[in-house]
């Protein structure tokens, strides 16, 4: 069998403003064209397939389509899980339907392994592999919470959660193999951090949990699984090494920290005991360049992009010994004629001076919440030997807050 391993779509995705579904719509015609030329048997999804919870009509619409017109083909079947992006009772809903396309999607953990397998079979109706389909483990899926228990307590236990809830699931697949006649092939889906794993600034990458624990080592998955087929990180990796445990990545760049990272897909061939393993390269269908320097850096590149005739989307980051206050006059006024679009500026020199206290023309642009969360300690005084447990307790509370699914609500 030939298996496509994807992950992180994100679709709906919106980067510095600038809705991106022309992008989206191009990908996912590019995949539906690579699955018929390959003629790929399954399609696996690890999570992350909308970016947030709550989907536009236009991104699902996106997604839909895709799936109408790779389920088109005869005996080609697809397998979604949930990420912690995706809201689990938004992709179940429409499961029931989606079968009869062999689209399986699996958006929660189960306390039966069952919900959580896939046996997929081939034009004979034989089986010819077992899924192993494991969303996102949130931590009410994996974890009893006790009161008095300490971060470490708390990490022990997700770690723990997790190694069960994969042999869990993974004995069962393991049962089911037993009792079929001919031999079959075990692939495990996953949405995790594993330990070692490789990020890049600007992912959108979440903690997924509290503390440093839930990065998982290779070791928390059972030895049956012949492939494992992983999303969450954006870079494509092996886990602890391994050929057959893989980060695939995220198909498109999620933001400029990723504007010059090579993306692929998996193609996952199973003709003997162990899987072929073979990267495809994601073509990139709209530019990003992050510049970075002083003024005369900037103006150079961005004359040159000009005479590329570029259509880039810049992010431009400002280095110079010259405080800039009119750093955004100026860019806007060095492309005007060209296609290149500037989605963000930001000023390293006015950034250094703010944190010293002599320039004040900092925004909320410039921060994320934990760094506003910092400078509320900061500004009330908050003695330091205290910051430590209030910053835990706060990412706790963020975390609670991205795992909640608004749909349930």
């Amino acid at each position: 069998m030939k298996l496509l391993h994807t992950s992180d779509w994100h679709i709906g995705r919106v980067l510095n403003g600038r809705k991106r579904y022309a992008e989206y719509e191009a990908f996912l015609d590019w995949m539906a064209g690579l699955i018929e030329r390959e003629d790929i048997d399954v399609l696996l999804v690890a999570g992350d397939v909308f970016d947030n919870a709550t989907p536009s009509n236009r991104a699902q619409e996106l997604y839909y389509r895709f799936l109408c017109r790779v389920a088109a083909s005869a005996n080609r079947q697809v397998v979604v899980t949930a990420g912690n992006h995706d809201s689990p009772s938004f992709l179940n809903a429409p499961r029931e339907l989606l079968k009869f396309l062999n689209v399986h999607v699996v958006g929660c953990a189960s306390e039966n392994p069952e919900d959580e397998l896939v046996v997929l079979t081939g034009p004979d109706r034989e089986p010819r592999l077992i899924v192993c389909a494991i969303p996102y483990l949130r931590d009410r899926d994996i974890r009893i919470a006790e009161a008095g228990e300490s971060v470490e307590d708390k990490e022990l236990k997700i770690i723990e959660g997790i190694r069960s809830h994969y042999r869990m699931v993974c004995e069962a697949a393991e049962q089911k193999r037993s009792r079929m006649v001919k031999p079959v092939h075990v692939v495990a889906m996953g949405h995790l951090f594993a330990a070692g794993g490789q990020t890049v600034d600007g992912d959108g990458v979440r903690e997924l949990y509290i503390g440093s624990l839930a990065r998982v080592r290779s070791e928390v998955f059972p030895v049956s699984i012949d492939y494992l087929a992983l999303g969450h990180l954006h870079v494509p990796q092996r886990v602890g090494g391994s050929d057959f445990m893989r980060y695939c990545g995220s198909p498109l760049p999620i933001g400029f920290g990723e504007a010059q990272q090579e993306k692929c897909l998996f193609l996952v061939e199973f003709s003997g005991n162990t899987p072929t393993v073979t990267n495809v390269p994601v073509p990139r269908f709209q530019d990003l360049k992050s510049v970075r320097g002083d003024w005369e850096y900037i103006a150079r590149t961005l004359d040159d992009l000009k005479a590329e005739g570029s259509n880039a989307w810049l992010e431009i980051i400002y280095e110079g010994d010259e405080i800039a206050g009119n750093l955004r006059e100026r860019l806007d006024e060095a492309i005007i004629g060209s296609r290149l679009e500037i989605l963000t500026v930001r000023n390293n020199r006015v950034l250094e001076l703010a944190m010293k206290g002599m320039y004040t023309e900092e925004t909320l642009d410039d921060l994320d919440v934990t760094d506003v969360f910092k400078r509320c300690l900061l500004l009330h005084e908050v003695p330091e030997d205290q910051r430590p447990a209030l910053l835990r307790a706060y990412q706790e509370i963020i975390v609670s807050l991205h795992e909640a699914d608004p749909m349930e609500q």
